[in-house]
């Protein structure tokens, strides 16, 4: 395990930076999940932050840190979307130049937010990795900063912010659970968390068709995928970071996977119940709640990471909710 260089006093020191820049959602009780389970259920809503995600809180944290010098090259990232309006805004508010490799699968309505911001969007690669390595080979000819999703010391530590919010507003907490893609977003929570409350249980949720960083955890080795294939866009990630599975592997408990259907039900019960537009990858903690997946009881948060969904998707994703609740039946047959 490689030496941890983010540190509590950054997450401290992210917290005052970000004080007057993010929203703070107020957690939100449910009961419709609460009664589901037998214990006290809050969300942490994340889908209604600046952008539709938490990604604003790393990317403007980092961004603060660049030297003039720095700052007029401009900024460089990789994104499925989430991360890409989270820096176009950050850049857009620092007065930075910014550009965006996005997939070509990356929801339509994503893309033009990000352009929304002013970033230059170049559409490339089927995945976040192939976008990656577009961007990384683009930097060379143009000097750019690239601004990791979760590769970074400094996203780490603006992430991590969530936590403390977690811990003010509900100092009773047992159970946390997050979403993990990259990773960057747990690992601050958990370091936060683990720092002030060691007894708090971390739990990472990852997609069962992109389970990179869940097969890394259980084999207690760093491993990436060679396929992958989710709903779950905004966490569809088969190359993690080291730095992101030290931390995890330090001061998270257990990281488990659901299916794109239990995914497809969670957002179908946050839309009727709590009446949240909830992409797929900010709804895998409640998919993992309600399917019995979380061996730990208690007073528990969920994180909801964003809210960013192509709308285009929603009828397909309820139809799928829809049966896997057993509320809905389609059958074809052929007379002859």
């Amino acid at each position: 395990m490689s030496e941890i260089t983010v540190t509590f006093e950054m997450i401290k020191d992210a917290e005052k930076v970000l004080e007057d820049v993010v929203h703070h959602p107020d957690l939100q009780f449910s009961q419709t999940f609460s009664d589901m389970v037998g214990y006290k259920v809050y969300l942490k809503p994340e889908n209604l932050q600046k952008t539709g995600s938490y990604k604003i809180r790393g990317a403007y944290n980092k961004l603060r840190t660049l030297s003039p010098e720095e700052k007029a090259k401009g900024v460089l990232t990789a994104s499925a979307g989430n991360h890409a309006q989270g820096l176009a805004l950050a850049a857009k508010m620092t007065d930075i130049k910014a550009t965006v490799f996005m997939p070509k699968t990356a929801p339509l309505t994503k893309m033009e937010a990000t352009k929304g911001y002013n970033a230059t969007v170049i559409s490339t690669g089927n995945n976040f990795d192939e976008a990656t390595k577009e961007a990384l080979e683009w930097q060379k000819q143009n000097g750019a900063m690239f601004i990791s999703p979760f590769n970074d010391d400094y996203i780490i530590a603006g992430q991590g912010t969530i936590g403390l919010e977690i811990l003010n507003e509900n100092p009773e907490v047992e159970t946390i659970i997050v979403p993990i893609g990259g990773g960057g977003v747990i690992s601050g929570i958990a370091l936060a968390v683990k720092t002030l409350k060691p007894e708090v249980k971390i739990v990472g949720v990852q997609a069962s068709g992109s389970s990179a960083m869940f097969n890394s955890f259980r084999d207690k080795k760093l491993s990436h995928l060679t396929t992958s294939e989710t709903i779950a866009d905004g966490i569809n990630v088969k190359e993690p970071a080291e730095r992101t599975f030290d931390i995890i592997q330090k001061y998270v408990d257990d990281v488990i996977t659901v299916d794109d259907e239990e995914i497809s039900q969670a957002m179908l019960y946050l839309l009727e119940r709590c009446k949240l537009v909830v992409e797929p990858s900010g709804a895998v903690g409640v998919a993992a709640l309600i399917n019995k997946k979380i061996k730990y009881a208690g007073n528990t948060v969920i994180l909801i990471s964003g809210g960013n969904v192509d709308i285009k998707m929603i009828d397909n994703i309820v139809q799928r909710g829809l049966v896997k609740s057993g509320r809905y039946l389609k059958f074809i047959t052929t007379i002859s």
